[in-house]
């Protein structure tokens, strides 16, 4: 896969700056105020940096923007880059700072001058976030961003305090590529295979194959997948990073590699982007993935459903009742609505088997969470009001978007069947908040839960501060933050 630039924190050379080649990017505070760095900057210019900073151009700049100054008078760099930051600048708008940055790398070095800013640390999180492409399939001549180094005072306690934030970088890229993945590399097989690679890690990684699922009774999970070629798998990531026998934060995904919505067929129209249908399976992946590498302190179970959603001669119909493992029958009465089929059987497991202390799921599971909530947020369901806080406050810590959804029995009545249990949809109205209910009839009441619906958030078509179009890898900052401030003593 394609990785972003890598960093090197160095101590400001003042002397070396005349001579930088590429591009130099100097960060200017509140007043125009400058580092020394950026003071010698500005005398090589001749003063054009403070006339930048006195000018009405700077003044309507907001915190994190940036501006060019191409070709700048008396050095031999091909650019400057301003870019406002106060020094009392939180970590979101140091993040995005850096993100700027990211965004306007070259193939040309570029060189930062962060000097003795609070907020380095978070600035070069902020870049790399931002520097990440996704290029294994093209075949043309690949450029790639030439080095970064970032000037700074204490250049080993940056890079000390930047370690933990590389590991969560690369959780996050982790997702972004899995979520990219056309579904024709990306298969069961694959998906499996690229998560078991992680035991190198220190995960415990188990593979759990169609006999052993039918045997454990998963027949709401097997109906979903039961037209592929591509054969249904769980797989089971065990992080045991806290204390011996404690009781695991459970984290569930669907990971439908390619949703056509069964023989609920969907519109041609943009079936492309169901090769995201995996994206909740791809944040599970990430935030294990992180918790490994930066060696979290916690007890974390990450399972994942991997089914692929096709019409087939053996495809599941409209009107078939399959059972779950729970023991419940389910009548279906649209294929389109199979995530949910995915989740109900990974959940009930990951309750069986693991007893976890609380227990969030990811899916991209309704194009109703769209409507409600467009592409800012995260729909959150839950059944515990201090569980639930406690991830918002996560996510906005983080900076990633979501806002709690209503539950309620009225909601629930819908999904009455006739003939079964329960039908797997309620209607077109409040279609985010039944297929919600749906996942609650699947988890134990004494057990904290979340749902979050990242249909709208999992990948985007445009850009935005900290990532390129495409995969956004949303969640994998909130729940590593979830992790660290309630689980890790």
């Amino acid at each position: 896969m394609t990785h972003p630039v890598a960093i090197r924190f160095s101590e400001t050379d003042l002397e070396g700056l005349a001579k930088a080649e590429g591009r130099i990017v100097v960060l200017l505070g509140e007043g125009g105020a400058m580092g020394p760095a950026a003071r010698r900057l500005d005398r090589l210019m001749k003063g054009a940096l403070a006339r930048f900073a006195a000018s009405p151009a700077f003044a309507a700049m907001k915190p994190a923007d940036a501006v060019d100054l191409a070709w700048p008078a008396g050095l031999a760099a091909e650019a400057v880059q301003v870019v406002r930051l106060d020094r009392k600048s939180d970590a979101l708008v140091a993040r995005k700072a850096g993100g700027a940055i990211g965004r306007a790398l070259s193939k040309a070095a570029t060189l930062v001058l962060a000097e003795n800013h609070p907020r380095a640390a978070e600035i070069s999180f902020g870049l790399a976030l931002r520097s990440y492409e996704f290029t294994p399939h093209k075949t043309g001549e690949q450029k790639p961003a030439g080095p970064v180094t970032m000037m700074v005072a204490k250049p080993e306690s940056v890079a000390a305090e930047a370690k933990p934030m590389a590991a969560l970088a690369e959780g996050v890229f982790f997702t972004r590529d899995l979520v990219n993945e056309p579904a024709n590399v990306l298969t069961t097989y694959d998906f499996a295979a690229r998560l078991a690679a992680m035991h190198e890690l220190g995960l415990e990684v188990e593979i759990l194959e169609e006999e052993e699922l039918t045997k454990l009774g998963m027949g709401a999970l097997l109906g979903v997948g039961q037209g592929s070629e591509s054969p249904s798998k769980v797989v089971v990531m065990q992080w045991k990073g806290g204390k011996k026998g404690e009781a695991p934060l459970a984290i569930v995904g669907k990971g439908v590699v390619f949703d056509t919505g069964g023989i609920s067929i969907k519109p041609a129209a943009g079936m492309e982007e169901m090769t995201m249908d995996m994206g909740g399976a791809g944040v599970v992946a990430g935030v294990m993935r992180t918790l490994a590498l930066r060696k979290a302190r916690a007890n974390v179970v990450g399972l994942v459903g991997l089914v692929e959603n096709m019409p087939d001669g053996r495809a599941q119909r409209p009107g078939d009742v399959v059972k779950s493992m729970k023991g419940d029958t389910i009548e279906v009465i649209n294929t389109d609505a199979e995530g949910r089929l995915v989740l109900a059987d990974v959940l009930w497991y990951a309750q069986e088997r693991f007893r976890p202390r609380g227990m969030i799921n990811l899916a991209t599971l309704t194009g109703a969470i769209i409507i409600a909530l467009g592409h800012e947020n995260t729909g959150v369901f839950s059944n515990n009001d201090a569980f639930c806080d406690d991830f918002l406050k996560a996510a906005k810590a983080e900076g990633e978007g979501a806002w709690r959804m209503p539950m309620g029995d009225a909601y629930d009545a819908k999904l009455k069947s006739r003939i079964a249990d329960m039908m797997n949809v309620g209607g077109r109205d409040g279609g985010a908040i039944t297929a919600a209910q749906f996942l609650q009839r699947f988890v134990k009441p004494d057990v904290p839960w979340c749902h979050l619906d990242i249909a709208g958030t999992a990948l985007l078509k445009s850009d935005t501060a900290l990532a390129p179009k495409g995969a956004t890898g949303w969640g994998v900052m909130a729940l590593n933050r979830l992790i660290r401030d309630r689980y890790e003593g």
